[in-house]
């Protein structure tokens, strides 16, 4: 094995985006590619770090960019910033995503028939929203994903698998919505399914996740068993 990473600029109409590829370059066949959509503090450190993880498994893993120039913040208000437009605007944030598909498709390791797109947090709502709009890939996982519908797309048919990792205790999700997004992916057709763990909260997979008055605690055991779901969610999905 031997994984090569970079980073590469990609363009979702006159806004310069900066993203980061891994793949193992000991397989000579083209690859599945799985997008890793980053929390609210952008494309940092830990996202490149789940890319690497993602092309050990064999995969072509591409970070993607939502802010623009590889931004990040470095703290909770700045994140904060950051993230509004989108959360504010639903329209954009499908558009920069989308750019993001359509840029991962030219790569030449990868297999443009078989996309998948996991998101962490921000990046959860992100990978959501892209199975929202109808996009053609084979599934998209959210952990400790935001939930929340957005208001701009309607009646559209949910193609890709999705598979929800969701800490119950998670006081940023109630699990009011998580019956919301059920109720929503049923009425869409979408194969869906959504794991749920006890005495968890927020930014389960972040070791650095230390602040329990603000609802995000890393939960090493919730960590592990998220992972290994998504690797059985792969194994399914590119067979």
């Amino acid at each position: 094995m031997r994984i090569i990473s970079n980073t590469v600029n990609y363009l979702d109409g006159d806004v310069a985006l900066e993203g980061f590829f891994a793949y193992d370059d000991s397989i000579q066949a083209r690859r599945p590619a799985v997008l890793i959509s980053h929390a609210w503090a952008g494309r940092d450190g830990l996202a490149m770090e789940k890319a690497k993880k993602i092309a050990e498994l064999g995969y072509f893993a591409f970070a993607l960019d939502m802010y623009g120039a590889g931004k990040t913040g470095s703290s909770p208000e700045e994140n904060s910033r950051l993230m509004q437009p989108f959360m504010a605007d639903r329209a954009l944030l499908q558009q920069r995503i989308t750019a993001a598909l359509s840029a991962v498709k030219l790569f030449p390791w990868v297999d443009d028939k078989n996309i998948a797109a996991i998101g962490f947090c921000f990046g959860g709502l992100c990978v959501l929203d892209l199975a929202r709009t109808g996009a053609d890939i084979k599934g998209v996982v959210s952990f400790h994903g935001l939930l929340a519908a957005p208001d701009n797309l309607k009646d559209v048919p949910v193609k890709a698998k999705v598979l929800v990792l969701h800490g119950n205790d998670d006081p940023m999700v109630p699990v009011q919505e998580v019956i919301k997004l059920e109720q929503e992916l049923t009425a869409a057709g979408a194969d869906w399914q959504v794991h749920s763990y006890g005495g968890t909260m927020h930014a389960f997979t972040n070791p650095l996740a230390n602040d329990p008055g603000f609802g995000t605690v890393y939960q090493a055991t919730a960590d592990k068993r998220s992972w290994q779901s998504m690797v059985n969610f792969f194994a399914e999905i590119f067979a």
